[in-house]
């Protein structure tokens, strides 16, 4: 029993721990080690020192011998397959062999049949192509006899139509004619085209004519053109009323049948190249019978301004100009309640109005061409036109709504040559304007200085002339077509503004000996009502769109840096900020010389203020009635004197910065130079706080509600010099008492020193105080 027992364990360790088997396995691998060093390994393993375990061995044969047996057999089975397999292989590659010879022969005879049948077919094939070419050029004849057969029909119906006076029908057919030939377009047979042109034109001049005849008779017995404002409303007499049904019924027939020929006449006219080096804008043909209502127009524009005509005055361009507008409006109403309704029905898009205006713009376009080189070197004439031409662009946009996109002036205005002309005059002009408006005796003077409401920035007439001529400017060229151009206009102004600015400083600059005179405070009134506006036209929507278009240029140019670029993107500056900036240095600059001025009026004042015995003034108690120092009347004089000078000639917004500062430099100056300066008994701190707040502080009342926050440190100094003795004696010794520790009762210095109202003061400034303090009492502190 213990045999068998220890066998069981002996025998455990390899097979109920996998982990330890494959060490072993790992360890007593036959292919990575020598063979009887293996076997040597294996019995130390299996038996090792226990001589009991010897007994094992036969088991160990047995089942070693097995494995060997095993392995043979897997080794014979192996050894009889793989042959097998390989005769398989070879058995698939004959196999295979012999049927790519069988389909390499059967393609060799494929191939020598089809060369055989190509050689046989080679000349049917060419008989056969050279029949297909006769048939196709055949079909080609026919096709072609079919669309001269086709369009010799619609010719012959023309014909019919018009032999049978039914001029409708006929008009009708040859807008079929005119889309045969729109189709045609592309063909190469160019004497089909040739053909059909010649035949639509042939009818177009034959209707046309016929037409057009018909309908300039009906136009004259509606006595048209309308010279008078009157006459579009009796376009008949009174005698032929009868008949005026007829005629307006004639006058919509033939407009259709005229109308009908719009595609026919666009076919076969050449269109005309107006004014290439313009620039004008792409725009439709006037419809035909627009052009044949506008012809008589035309020629009383022609004979009376070209030539030697006493009305083609160059001086003159407004005789034309108002003529055209004259014209505009004489017609609207026939247009609209006659022409209109008529184009409706006959489902076109088109406007009779602005048809009509355009063909007269038009005209003014190509007089214009023809004046404008003539007026290039003569200032006053170019100016004068250029301004007769904005007038009546914006007559024609406001009164009678002609859009911008359609060709007008401003395109001629817009070549460069005459822009640029355009552009130096305007500069030159407005130069001479600014010198005059300088010069006036009344440049510094407000017109509404008399009107207070209107009067709040008491702005002077030099600058109010000034940014109006901006504005005129702005509104001259704010309906030009390119954003460039604009842009060049904007440069314009924002150099106007650098030398206004320039011309006031060159002002303020002569009147620095008067700084409070009426002149300088005009000056600077002038700087911010210049900036003021400039900074309300940045929100303007038209500078807003010539910012984005300056983006788009300092982009592609690469001008900027990319700060500016991202500034300009994010709407943070606008066009004009360089300028504003430039109007605000200026306008600090010039408040600063005019604080100063009064600071050092003020300081000079008082000098003897300074001096007052503060330690021997009596007590408060010891007078019946306090009253304002003496030496304290020269300064609060000079003070009130020029606050209410400056309040008189400088607009709110200035005066407002202007008392500020000046308060804030006397808080400075009170503090540093007479308190801090001198010692106080009861007395002088009373005579002090009474001087301050009941005579300094009231100056300011009339601007601000509290005027003693503006002057903090004279407010503070005088609660400290005016506490009672107990009060600064328990303040001084929070003040030299250490910091209190957390959960201590003892308030901390800063909390003290803010329950008497002092925020301003530090504790040290405190100390100092106190140290000017003499009415201590003997208590050795």
């Amino acid at each position: 029993m213990a045999s068998s027992e220890n066998e069981e364990q002996m025998d455990k360790p390899s097979n109920s721990d996998p982990e330890k088997s494959n060490e072993v396995l790992e360890w007593s691998d036959p292919s990575t080690c020598d063979l009887p060093f293996y076997v040597c390994e294996f019995v130390e393993k299996e038996i090792g020192n226990d001589f009991k375990s010897l007994r094992k061995v036969a088991r160990f044969i047995e089942k070693i011998a097995e494995e060997k047996k095993h392995l043979e057999e897997q080794v014979l089975t192996v050894s009889s397959e793989a042959p097998k397999r390989i005769q398989a292989a070879l058995n698939n590659a004959e196999k295979t062999k012999s049927s790519l010879s069988s389909l390499l022969e059967r393609e060799a005879t494929v191939t020598e049949s089809i060369s055989k049948h190509l050689a046989e077919a080679g000349p049917w094939m060419e008989d056969l192509g050279a029949l297909i070419d006769q048939i196709n050029e055949v079909e080609r004849h026919l096709s072609y006899l079919k669309w001269i057969s086709q369009i010799e029909e619609l010719s012959d119906n023309i014909q019919q139509h018009l032999m049978t006076n039914n001029v409708a029908e006929a008009a009708s057919t040859l807008v079929s004619m005119a889309e045969l030939a729109i189709k045609l377009q592309d063909s190469s047979c160019i004497h089909l085209l040739k053909f059909i042109r010649s035949t639509v034109q042939f009818w177009h001049k034959i209707l046309k004519d016929k037409l057009t005849s018909d309908f300039e008779e009906v136009l004259n017995h509606l006595n048209w053109p309308f010279i008078g404002p009157h006459q579009s409303r009796t376009p008949v007499s009174a005698s032929s009323s009868a008949s005026l049904t007829d005629f307006f019924t004639s006058l919509d027939t033939l407009f259709t049948q005229l109308l009908k020929l719009q595609i026919s006449d666009e076919l076969i006219s050449t269109p005309k190249q107006m004014l290439q080096k313009y620039s004008l804008p792409a725009s439709p043909t006037i419809i035909l019978p627009m052009q044949i209502m506008l012809k008589p127009l035309q020629k009383r524009f022609w004979y009376h301004f070209t030539g030697n005509k006493q009305t083609n005055v160059l001086s003159k361009p407004e005789w034309y100009l108002t003529q055209v507008l004259m014209w505009i409006g004489n017609h609207t109403t026939f247009l609209h309640e006659k022409i209109q309704p008529i184009l409706n029905r006959a489902g076109s898009h088109v406007n009779a109005k602005m048809e009509f205006t355009r063909g007269l713009v038009i005209l003014v376009l190509e007089k214009l061409s023809v004046d404008i080189p003539c007026l290039l070197y003569d200032d006053v004439l170019f100016c004068h036109l250029v301004d007769e031409v904005l007038l009546f662009q914006r007559e024609l946009h406001t009164a009678h709504g002609y859009p911008s996109s359609l060709p007008n002036c401003m395109h001629i205005l817009s070549e460069d040559t005459f822009f640029q002309r355009w552009l130096t005059v305007e500069r030159k002009l407005a130069l001479e304007k600014m010198d005059s408006m300088l010069s006036s005796e009344a440049a510094w003077v407000s017109q509404y200085k008399d009107i207070f409401d209107v009067d709040e920035m008491k702005f002077p007439d030099c600058a109010e002339t000034f940014m109006t001529l901006l504005l005129v400017i702005t509104d001259r060229y704010k309906n030009l077509p390119t954003a460039e151009k604009k842009l060049k206009f904007l440069e314009l102004q924002k150099d106007l503004v650098d030398d206004f600015r320039i011309r006031l400083t060159q002002v303020m600059k002569e009147e620095s000996r008067a700084l409070l005179g009426f002149k300088y405070c005009a000056i600077l009134n002038a700087v911010n009502y210049i900036a003021t506006v400039l900074g309300d036209w940045a929100d303007n929507v038209f500078f807003l769109q010539l910012q984005q278009a300056a983006l788009e240029v300092c982009m592609d140019i690469n001008s900027s840096s990319k700060l500016q670029l991202g500034q300009l993107a994010s709407m943070e500056i606008s066009v004009f900020d360089d300028m504003i900036n430039l109007l605000e240095r200026l306008k600090n600059d010039m408040l600063c010389r005019q604080v100063e001025h009064v600071f050092r009026e003020v300081k000079d004042a008082a000098k003897m203020y300074k001096k007052e015995r503060w330690l021997s003034l009596p007590s408060q108690s010891e007078q019946a009635v306090m009253s304002l120092s003496s030496t304290a009347c020269p300064m609060l004089l000079a003070l009130r004197d020029r606050l209410l000078q400056l309040e008189q000639q400088l607009c709110h917004t200035l005066f407002k910065t202007v008392w500020q500062m000046l308060a804030e430099k006397l808080d400075l100056f009170l503090y540093q130079d007479i308190i801090l300066a001198n010692h106080f008994n009861e007395g002088g701190a009373a005579q002090l706080q009474f001087d301050m707040s009941r005579n300094l502080f009231p100056l300011f009342s009339h601007y601000c509600k509290r005027p003693e926050n503006y002057f903090k440190h004279v407010k503070e100094a005088c609660i400290i010099l005016n506490l009672s003795v107990g009060s600064a004696l328990l303040l001084k010794d929070v003040l030299q008492s250490e910091a209190p520790s957390e959960g201590s009762k003892v308030p901390s210095a800063t909390a003290a020193l803010n329950e008497l109202g002092v925020y301003k003061l530090a504790p040290q400034d405190v100390e100092i105080l106190f140290n000017l303090r003499t009415n201590w009492p003997n208590t050795g502190k």
